[in-house]
């Protein structure tokens, strides 16, 4: 593990082992933040603090081994973002898969009480009455002419995280970007992850990372009727493993 502007020795004096991950406790960095003789080292450290408890939280109070490689990475000019999106598609899905099982972590926020001088039964008059086209999808400074698509041969984007690999269809989202929604081709989707403690892992990280030298991009349609009606019907059933027939994508 290498912590910005810390000594090997200092590190290993202070890191421990959390479940299967080696981590360093905040508190040692919140010290090193306080002490560090060089105030840019200090703003460094403070960075990979953020990363690591809030950005890419795993073990509470502690920085994870693998937030500080990804660090490390930053002064080699490599982005965080797509690292950043994974790692936000698996928190989204694993509360979405713990809601299914009515055990949802966003149960508690939900739930709790709020003051309002709308009530409930207005609420639902405005929400029952809500137009597609009353929904601002995204904010308008917001929108591109061209949208990334599909890297080399994958039919969607695939995402390297901190701990795993996961692909996510940018095509599932074109309403966002006030285009028509159809149905995206999401076969093998879910094969795209794994964690990085499978077998041969490093072989298909190589293959994204070739991938992502090849990516595709479709200019914005804007058009009136935001969504096929083949769309609203794959959707009610919510399959997310298909590919888009001839006469699906001629009415697309």
């Amino acid at each position: 593990m290498n912590i910005t502007g810390m000594s090997e020795q200092w590190v290993t004096a202070r890191i421990k082992q959390k479940g299967d991950s080696k981590c360093i406790p905040w508190k040692s960095l919140k010290d090193a933040i306080l002490t560090h003789p060089d105030v840019r080292k200090r703003v460094d450290v403070f960075a990979l603090s953020i990363y690591g408890l809030v950005v890419f939280p795993k073990a509470l109070g502690h920085v994870d081994e693998a937030v500080t490689d990804l660090f490390d990475r930053l002064d080699k000019r490599v982005t965080p973002i797509p690292t950043i999106l994974a790692e936000t598609f698996r928190s989204l899905s694993a509360c979405r898969k713990a809601g299914e099982e009515n055990d949802s972590p966003l149960k508690e926020i939900v739930d709790t009480p709020r003051r309002d001088d709308i009530s409930k039964e207005k609420w639902m008059a405005i929400l029952q009455n809500l137009q597609e086209e009353d929904v601002e999808w995204r904010a308008p400074w917001l929108l591109l002419d061209e949208i990334l698509y599909r890297c080399g041969n994958f039919s969607w984007v695939p995402l390297l995280g901190i701990w795993e690999a996961i692909g996510y269809a940018l095509l599932l989202v074109l309403r966002q970007y006030r285009s028509r929604q159809f149905i995206p081709a999401t076969q093998g989707i879910a094969d795209c992850k794994f964690s990085y403690r499978d077998d041969n892992y490093r072989k298909r990280i190589q293959e994204i990372s070739s991938a992502w030298k090849q990516t595709r991009r479709m200019k914005r349609l804007v058009v009136d009727l935001m969504t096929t009606p083949e769309y609203n019907e794959w959707w009610v059933r919510r399959i997310n493993d298909n590919t888009p027939n001839s006469s699906q994508e001629n009415g697309q």
